[in-house]
């Protein structure tokens, strides 16, 4: 099952971003999903789904938004590693 969401943007707010419906629909689904993601509220997976990409397009457009693929801290891994 999907669900449709309507959003309003004014029209100064797609001219700033330079896109048009179709391609600011696809950018806030990737920002919600990668927001969501580094939150640690959805998987790779998941996000990559919400962002209606492949987990390898998702994990590279992760750079974008300076958000790490990986969700484990340093001091989380090391703790494992002992």
């Amino acid at each position: 099952m999907s669900h449709t969401i309507r959003i309003e943007l004014a029209d100064d707010v797609l001219l700033g971003m330079q896109k048009d419906d179709r391609a600011m629909a696809a950018e806030l689904r990737l920002a919600a999903a990668v927001k969501w993601y580094e939150c640690g509220m959805l998987s790779q997976e998941q996000a990559a789904r919400v962002a209606g990409m492949s987990r390898a397009e998702f994990i590279s457009n992760l750079a974008r938004f300076q958000v790490s693929p990986f969700q484990e801290t340093k001091d989380e891994i090391l703790a494992a590693l002992e």
